[in-house]
């Protein structure tokens, strides 16, 4: 009768540190590693003693200094007396007000004429792709300039609506489109409780919380869609999950608008937007949608058309075919281009300068930065600002990916 046994363990040798395929990689992933930290040390090093050696040191104690100057478009309290730190803040949330409206607004209409492209219709497809070469082919800032000087040119001053000959009205009462920027109703609390920014607190939490309910709803829909064959019609569970509770909310808290008046020489009240930001957001728009529809006719036309011929055999409508058969498969090819075109955009954000919307390479890279001359500070934390944003984007658009990606059995 034969034994086996183990083969008799070799103690551990530096040699198959090279020699040995099983730690081949991490050896020189590990001396990889070491270069970069001691690059990175090395240039560190000598960035610290050329400023020593020009009598310079790096400080970031400017941010708790006065600012100085106003900031036309804000979101938080800020005046001239407050500090860089503050005026910095104004211009990363000025950046990500750019970004968020231009991404959602990017999206839609990217999506819109993307399909289009594909239609069978040849004056349609055309003139999708006239959009598609025009706006994506003009550089971005040319589109700026172009739309905020169409902003100044077209749109009445808020002098034009004053008096019985006047030469513009408001839109229904509400809204006033001026050359010096839109003016729109105001939402406000009356409730004790919700004053100083608490009730908003709780919408959004109320926002959070039926976000959830809602992906709790479609689960147990697909679940039970996959042990009986039928999906329950759900909608309009997902719509009182969405606006029963937010109305409750707003309605406890005593929801009420500020309507814009015009009182003197412009108008008061209500929510300002000013034009150089609604030209800024469109602009970006259009042009990042560009870029868009070109991903988005890239995902369709990856899928067979045997996925379409089969849809249809069913009996399915070809709008239904693509919102349930086509999209949910051409995401997987859609989705990473289209994290680089949300990058595109946030960054694309810094041409604010040039319309005068303080974003924050206004503030933090442009007034601060001239003001103190603490360049290299400022570049650093400028860089780090736009890092940590771009970064964030990929980290959500790339749950995203995993969450709608293929996932096989």
């Amino acid at each position: 009768m034969t034994t086996l046994s183990d083969p008799p363990s070799q103690s551990f040798q530096f040699s198959k540190l090279i020699n040995d395929t099983r730690y081949r990689s991490y050896t020189f992933q590990f001396i990889a590693l070491l270069c970069v930290i001691a690059l990175m040390s090395y240039l560190g090093w000598n960035l610290v003693q050329n400023l020593r050696a020009a009598g310079l040191n790096i400080s970031y104690g400017f941010l708790g200094s006065p600012a100085g100057y106003d900031i036309n478009q804000r979101l938080i309290e800020y005046d001239s007396q407050s500090t860089h730190w503050r005026a910095a803040m104004v211009g990363v949330l000025n950046t990500l007000l750019v970004a968020f409206l231009g991404c959602i607004t990017a999206t839609v209409i990217g999506v819109f004429v993307g399909v289009l492209r594909l239609s069978k219709n040849w004056l349609v497809r055309k003139i999708m792709s006239l959009y598609v070469e025009i706006f994506r082919n003009v550089p971005v800032l040319i589109w700026i300039l172009v739309i905020m000087a169409i902003f100044i040119a077209v749109l009445p001053q808020p002098r034009d609506f004053r008096g019985d000959d006047a030469t513009a009205s408001m839109l229904g009462g509400l809204f006033a489109f001026t050359g010096r920027g839109f003016y729109l109703p105001r939402p406000y609390f009356t409730a004790e409780w919700a004053a100083g920014g608490a009730g908003w607190l709780v919408v959004i939490g109320v926002l959070i919380a039926s976000f959830f309910g809602s992906r709790k709803l479609s689960a147990w829909a697909s679940k039970t869609q996959e042990a009986t064959g039928v999906r329950p019609t759900t909608w309009y569970l997902t719509l009182g999950i969405w606006f029963v509770p937010l109305l409750i909310v707003l309605l406890a808290q005593g929801l009420h608008w500020e309507i814009p008046a015009l009182a003197g020489f412009n108008f008061q009240g209500g929510i300002f937007a000013r034009n150089s930001l609604i030209a800024l957001w469109f602009a970006l728009s259009i042009y990042t949608a560009a870029f868009i529809a070109e991903n988005v006719r890239a995902g369709i036309l990856a899928i067979s058309k045997g996925q379409t011929e089969a849809a249809a055999s069913l009996g399915l409508r070809p709008n239904r075919i693509m919102n349930l058969v086509i999209l949910p498969q051409a995401l997987r090819v859609i989705i990473p281009p289209l994290i680089s075109q949300y990058l595109n955009l946030t960054k694309n954000s810094s041409l604010a300068i040039a319309v005068g919307y303080m974003d924050l390479t206004g503030t933090l890279g442009g007034i601060t930065l001239n003001q103190t001359g603490r360049a290299i500070e400022c570049v650093l934390l400028l860089m780090l600002f736009y890092l940590t944003i771009s970064l964030a984007i990929s980290a959500i658009m790339n749950a995203y990916n995993n969450a709608v990606k293929l996932k096989e059995r």
